[in-house]
């Protein structure tokens, strides 16, 4: 085990990051975590950021610019801030196994309506005891990681995973279930930690945009309240223009005589106004993430994503000067590390990322926050680089045996070292209660779907047979879902290319 900081323990850090802030319920802009970084509000005490806004210059005499926006306590988000108590409990009830069952007893029963299953179901009975007609009697768990079949063992990694903000690589074949055990961790990370993030313009620097954290729905608000400081900057601005060109051109035509003279002198002005608007508009924040409307913790899969979708990058400006180039914050787009903190990351096939990009995500696990600059030749190159953006993300790194070769080897220590590595399996031994989930499976592949018509239970026997057979191992079932999903999918399409209502038999054996 490496000697280094795990940047994803919840017990370095996060619990004093959201003591201070359920402790002042009364910050207007609800500062988070990175309230340090913060650029300056009206809302918090300007001097004490002084430090922070520094960045790696740690310079004291920084002159500290205050954006001078107020916002509003928002009663729809009062539960992201000051009641985050609250929620964290009720989503720890959430997430946590049910007491007097174990990890194992998960999405281990199949619950049926106005069916029953046999206490001692024979052994050549494909649906394991279970007495159904079709697979529509069948209840759907409502959780991912209740769904997951045939793969206990990682389930019980994912879980354990979860509670404790570990990442995990996961070996195995494709189509073993690999990215849903993903997502069902995104489901289980608590989702009252999420944050918005938030680059202003840097008055100093221009090519150094400033970084803020804030809580989940409130950078909407403070972007729109610098909206609406401009747009009132704005119509002053522009009626005092109006007035003073109504001025020159009066002056000129009744007194000068030179109507030619006022008109240009009007144009100068009106080009002036026109160039201390646009430095108005710049003071305007871009929203860079924005978690408002996220139900559950983020999952971006950036599998086969290029090094700027995946590290963030700088858009092109084709004016770069004159008065007409884009603020540089406005041109900061995020990378899928940082639309990934507080929530999940998942790449598969992971050695298919260059050695450069890997090097980076060590960078951004080690750190727990990672810069964004130009990744490509079409980007603004390294000339604007921002301050620290949050990268404080579960890992979930996948591939094949072959995958793990051309893998970083640090990287790969450093997601073993602070989490798990598991195996998943290709085939699960042929029992009833197994079976039982297979006809499940059946059940959620078609309520996945939601165009399939049902499965009788003849159908769900010619599935499971099937999967007998490409196990290719004598009593053992498949558990290459991806392939028998696809078995189901075309069984039901041709059903309902011939309009039955259900899905039979013969439709599977087409």
């Amino acid at each position: 085990m490496s000697n280094e900081k795990d940047t994803n323990d919840p017990t370095t850090g996060d619990d004093e990051g959201r003591e201070d802030t359920d402790s002042v319920p009364s910050d207007p802009t609800g500062n988070g975590d990175d309230a340090p970084r913060n650029p300056g509000d009206s809302g918090s005490a300007p001097d004490d950021s002084a430090e922070s806004t520094s960045g790696d210059s740690g310079d004291d005499s920084e002159e500290v610019w205050d954006d001078t926006v107020v916002i509003e306590n928002d009663p729809s988000t009062d539960g992201v801030g000051a009641g985050q108590e609250e929620s964290n409990g009720a989503a720890a009830d959430d997430t946590e196994p049910s007491e007097g069952g174990g990890i194992d007893e998960l999405g281990s029963t199949v619950e049926v309506e106005g069916a029953e299953i046999d206490d001692d179901p024979d052994e050549d009975d494909l649906l394991g005891g279970l007495n159904i007609d079709t697979t529509a009697e069948l209840e759907i768990p409502d959780r991912l990681v209740d769904q997951v079949i045939g793969q206990e063992h990682a389930r019980d990694v994912i879980i354990k995973a979860a509670k404790q903000r570990r990442h995990v690589m996961m070996i195995g074949s494709p189509g073993t279930g690999k990215s849903m055990l993903a997502k069902a961790m995104s489901e289980l990370l608590p989702k009252e930690e999420l944050q918005d993030v938030l680059v202003y313009h840097n008055p100093e620097d221009g090519n150094k945009p400033k970084v803020r954290t804030v809580p989940a729905g409130k950078g909407d608000q403070i972007v729109e309240a610098h909206r609406e400081e401009a747009r009132k900057r704005n119509q002053m601005r522009s009626l005092l223009m109006w007035i003073i060109i109504a001025v020159v051109l009066g002056y000129a035509l009744i007194i000068v005589g030179q109507i030619l003279v006022g008109i240009i002198a009007a144009g100068v002005v009106y080009l002036v106004f026109r160039y201390l608007n646009r430095g108005s508009d710049a003071m305007i924040p871009n929203l860079l993430v924005n978690n408002g409307d996220t139900q559950t913790a983020p999952f971006r899969d950036s599998t086969g994503a290029h090094a700027g979708a995946l590290l963030g990058d700088v858009r092109h400006d084709p004016f770069q000067s004159g008065g007409m180039e884009t603020p540089s914050h406005d041109r900061v787009e995020a990378g899928a590390i940082h639309k990934a903190n507080k929530g999940v990351l998942f790449i598969d096939e992971i050695n298919t990322l260059d050695i450069r990009s890997q090097q980076h995500l060590m960078t951004a696990i080690q750190e727990g926050e990672f810069s964004i600059t130009g990744q490509s030749e079409r980007s603004s190159g390294a000339m604007v680089q921002t301050e620290p953006v949050p990268t404080d993300f579960v890992m979930i790194a996948a591939g094949n045996l072959d995958a793990m070769e051309n893998m970083h080897p640090a990287l790969r220590s450093r997601i073993k070292g602070y989490g798990y590595e598991v195996y998943m399996e290709d085939t699960i031994e042929d029992t009833p209660e197994m079976r039982r989930k297979y006809v499940r499976f059946i059940a959620q592949e078609v309520a996945k779907d939601g165009r399939l018509p049902e499965f009788t239970a003849e159908a769900v026997e010619e599935v499971i047979l099937e999967a007998k057979r490409r196990s290719g191992r004598k009593g053992h079932l498949t558990l290459l879902f991806r392939n028998l999903g696809g078995l189901v999918r075309v069984a039901g399409d041709i059903a309902r290319g011939e309009d039955a209502e259900l899905t039979t038999r013969e439709h599977v054996l087409s």
